[in-house]
């Protein structure tokens, strides 16, 4: 199976690099447990999936290329036996997008079976594949995740916790690891916190996952969010977590919040739905405008375009319907139809935007190439004035921590001012959320990563890494 293929259009959006979840629940058919925990995470990643199974003796692996849904079926979900398993979602932000990328991985090892679900981005990988080069290790992926479990075969010296100390100890970046071992299933947070991590009880087991939309899938229940540097071991004795690495100063990815999380997850105690909503309503406190409708640009716009519209005052309307399978297609648009752009992916409605001054309202502009058709859409169907409002502050630097969100010469916002972006896009007028309005929308004055808006790091990044992140970003060169 190859993989699905975003059309040209789509290159605004961005992309989370991993979904992950494991679970350790003796007597429940384990591998159609994950498969529909790894269906409810399919949004953070939708080029290729995997499960790995396992009695703890022997363990069985099924991934492909593609959708969960494309490939995962009966026959082959039925070979997948065991009391324990992880499941993986994968979308590729470094790695390249090919089968032998495809998670988890998984090893036979003198302990048994060990197989890894990584969600992130480790900014040391050059480095660590130099050492296992050197070391005699072969390497058969570009991805930083292989990296992780071959380290962690290698490293011995107690229990598994005391094993997992040390691996920690050698990885730098972002990481959210979910492990099945020959005892049980572990996952790990790094110690910033960038990616999310979150623990579930259900009838008979536990279950581990990058979001706990995944729990009500499966009837499971959340228990909390694992914090920074934290280990949490799933066995028959119930739930174990423990202190890996001391936390770090917090920096959980904001655009979990802004975009990447699914509405109804719970993420840093709350739920991502209302926080959208709460950035909305900021961004009408600081950018007002007289107009008629508010106008979503769906889906990911819609929580925010709900907040704007309850500040304002001003009815909130649909606009824009999105095909939801149309950027999915296995089949590659003609040139003729590439031309027809956003159109193929958004229908206007003439009927509640004919002479309508419109407050378009996004999650975010990356590299410009999408506001400017959506604007013109409305247009096209009547809207008398349009005015852009988007909901995070200008993306100005790329993120090496695990998010697809291009160099920074691709960044509209690094390249353009405000007054000439609005000009791009052909709006009326145009304004970003601010990072004090955003933080003050968070109720939170720290504990975020905003590297993407002013440029800080939450650790110091390699200057050789990132140009050679930067040059090799989509030749499939790299690790993750």
């Amino acid at each position: 199976m190859f993989p699905s293929h975003d059309l040209d259009f789509e290159g605004d959006e961005l992309h989370e690099e991993c979904g992950v979840f494991g679970i350790y629940a003796p007597g429940k058919e384990i591998a159609r447990f994950t498969y529909f925990a790894i269906y409810a995470l399919q949004h953070r990643g939708q080029e290729a999936a995997g499960i790995v199974t396992s009695d703890g003796h022997i363990a069985h692996v099924h991934k492909g290329m593609g959708l969960v849904s494309q490939i995962f079926n009966e026959d082959n979900l039925g070979h997948l036996d065991g009391h324990m398993g992880i499941g993986h979602t994968r979308y590729s932000t470094t790695g390249s997008s090919r089968l032998r990328n495809t998670q988890p991985y998984i090893l036979e090892t003198l302990d048994g079976p060990l197989a890894i679900g990584h969600n992130g981005n480790l900014i040391n990988a050059p480095q660590l594949r130099r050492d296992l080069l050197e070391r005699g290790v072969g390497l058969s992926t570009s991805t930083d995740s292989e990296l992780i479990i071959h380290v962690l075969a290698r490293t011995r010296g107690g229990t598994w916790f005391n094993r997992f100390r040390q691996l920690m100890a050698q990885l730098e970046g972002a990481y959210t690891l979910i492990i099945l071992t020959r005892d049980g299933i572990f996952g790990i947070r790094d110690p910033w916190g960038l990616r999310p991590l979150v623990l579930g009880e259900m009838d008979g087991g536990y279950c581990l996952a990058s979001e706990s939309c995944a729990f009500s899938t499966i009837g499971a229940k959340m228990v909390r969010e694992i914090e920074p540097g934290e280990i949490v071991r799933i066995d028959d004795k119930g739930y174990e977590i423990v202190a890996g690495l001391p936390p770090e100063q917090r920096a959980f990815c904001t655009f979990e919040q802004i975009y990447f999380a699914r509405p109804d997850s719970i993420l840093n105690g709350k739920l991502v739905h209302q926080v959208r909503q709460e950035l909305g309503r900021q961004l009408a406190k600081e950018a007002p405008v007289d107009a008629d409708i508010v106008v979503p640009v769906p889906d990911s716009g819609t929580p925010h375009a709900i907040g704007y519209a309850q500040q304002a005052g001003i009815p909130y309307s649909e606009g824009l319907i999105k095909s939801r399978y149309i950027g999915r297609t296995f089949i590659q648009p003609s040139d003729q139809l590439r031309k027809v752009g956003v159109a193929m992916k958004f229908n206007p409605l003439p009927d509640n935007l004919a002479g309508q001054r419109v407050v378009m309202v996004d999650d975010s502009i990356v590299r410009g190439n999408t506001s400017g058709p959506l604007v013109q859409l409305l247009r096209d169907a009547g809207a008398s004035e349009v005015h852009v409002r988007v909901a995070c502050p200008p993306i100005k630097f790329p993120c090496f921590m695990g998010v697809d969100m291009a160099t920074q010469k691709e960044l509209i916002s690094a390249q353009k001012s405000l007054e000439e972006i609005r000009v791009h896009i052909g709006a009326d007028s145009l304004a970003f959320l601010t990072v004090d309005g955003m933080m003050q929308a968070l109720k939170s004055e720290d504990g975020y990563c905003n590297a993407c808006f002013h440029g800080t790091y939450p650790f110091s990044t390699p200057i050789p890494y990132i140009e050679l992140q930067e040059k090799h970003k989509f030749a499939g060169v790299w690790g993750g």
